[in-house]
């Protein structure tokens, strides 16, 4: 595809240069008394080329043939010299622009021909001086549409760039919604599944159990309808992405509480809070936003599948920090992977992980399964390794 030169609209090139070459070649033939007088068909050659501009977008290739017939003939009649040759250089410009690289060399050869072969006839040796100087304007004409082409290229290159990172941040977006929708929907349906069969077990066994499990099933629920509520208005576009509680490493402890009303026997460890350096202590806050939000997320969809699918009947959650990164490791004594293929939720985390610069790995257990992702810190606090 042809990258065409678009510049100042055709209608305003056309109508200008019509009045440059008519008024002035008007005003020059006054000067002029010698040669034969402007007659109609002076004034049409006069106009075609700047007609034939007009094709400029649609049809850039007839532009140069016209125009050099038209300077062509008006010159050999003997009419006035003026700026005719105004329409000229601009089709060869405009010609080179167009990506029309062969014919706007062949057409500017022509004329830098035309004009030493005008020279030599005339055995004027400062015509052929005239004639070099004009057979090198011709070719500077060609460079100048070659440099109009060229930038055109380099602003529809980086509009092509530009509309690319656009898509690509939209991409993003959505696939990051995508996650935050499905985390919170699966979790939260996982639990009140869970519970909802306990409850079901304790209204024929006993009874007075009931309401605990019946509280927890609307505390869930509750939740999760909030959180869908914020992530349905981001498209909506009146709500921020982020819910007014983002998910940190303090709200995982609500994670594993809920996993032990589901009935599943879970040890967590958290020794991110205690982590010390000498005298300080460089606990949550040497980690970021992002890598606590991918923490929380990480456990919540482990532990939604160790419910869902594994069948364990007990599991461990640990956070600890690994040199310069937060470590989050989920085991539990079920039945693995079990060769099904991975789901939304396990590709889920790792696009999490990755995005981050992280690592996640699922390591089969003897029984059960491990998940383990470590995720790079924030490490501008350098006072930390003081």
């Amino acid at each position: 595809m042809q990258r065409r030169f678009q510049g100042p609209p055709t209608s305003f090139i056309v109508i200008a240069v019509a009045l440059i070459q008519v008024l002035g070649t008007v005003f020059s033939a006054s000067h002029q008394a010698a040669l034969r007088p402007l007659d109609p068909l002076a004034f049409m050659l006069l106009l075609a080329g700047p007609a034939a501009l007009a094709f400029r977008t649609r049809r850039p290739a007839v532009m140069l043939p016209i125009t050099i017939a038209a300077t062509s003939i008006y010159l050999l009649l003997g009419y006035a010299w003026g700026p005719i040759v105004l329409s000229l250089a601009l089709s060869i410009i405009l010609t080179a622009a167009a990506g029309l690289r062969w014919q706007a060399w062949l057409g500017a050869g022509i004329c830098a021909g035309a004009l030493v072969l005008m020279a030599v006839l005339a055995g004027d040796e400062t015509g052929l001086v005239r004639a070099s100087a004009g057979v090198a304007w011709a070719a500077i004409l060609v460079l100048i549409g070659e440099g109009f082409r060229r930038r055109g290229e380099r602003m529809a290159e980086y509009r092509r760039r530009r509309e690319a990172a656009k898509q690509a941040e939209r991409d993003e977006y959505r696939l990051t919604l995508a996650r935050d929708i499905h985390d919170v929907v699966a979790h939260s349906l996982s639990m009140i599944n869970v519970q909802a069969s306990v409850a079901l077990h304790l209204g024929t066994n006993d009874p007075e159990k009931l309401r605990p499990a019946l509280e927890a099933i609307k505390a869930a629920s509750k939740e999760s309808l909030a959180e869908v509520r914020q992530l349905l208005g981001v498209l909506r576009d009146d709500a921020p992405l982020s819910p007014a509680a983002p998910p940190s490493l303090g709200r995982i402890p609500e994670l594993v509480d809920d996993a032990r009303r589901g009935g599943l026997q879970l040890r967590f460890e958290d020794s991110v809070d205690t982590e010390r350096v000498g005298p300080e202590r460089v606990g949550p806050e040497r980690v970021g936003t992002a890598q606590q939000e991918a923490a929380y997320r990480i456990v919540q969809e482990a532990l939604s599948n160790v419910r869902r699918h594994s069948g364990a009947a007990s599991a461990a959650v640990l956070l600890e920090l690994a040199g310069n990164a937060l470590r989050v490791r989920i085991d539990d004594d079920g039945g693995g992977l079990r060769g099904a293929p991975a789901g939304n939720g396990l590709r889920g985390m790792r696009e999490r992980v990755e995005a981050l610069g992280g690592t996640l790995s699922l390591m089969p257990l003897e029984p059960g399964l491990r998940v383990e992702a470590n995720l790079p810190l924030n490490l501008e606090p350098e006072r930390h390794q003081r």
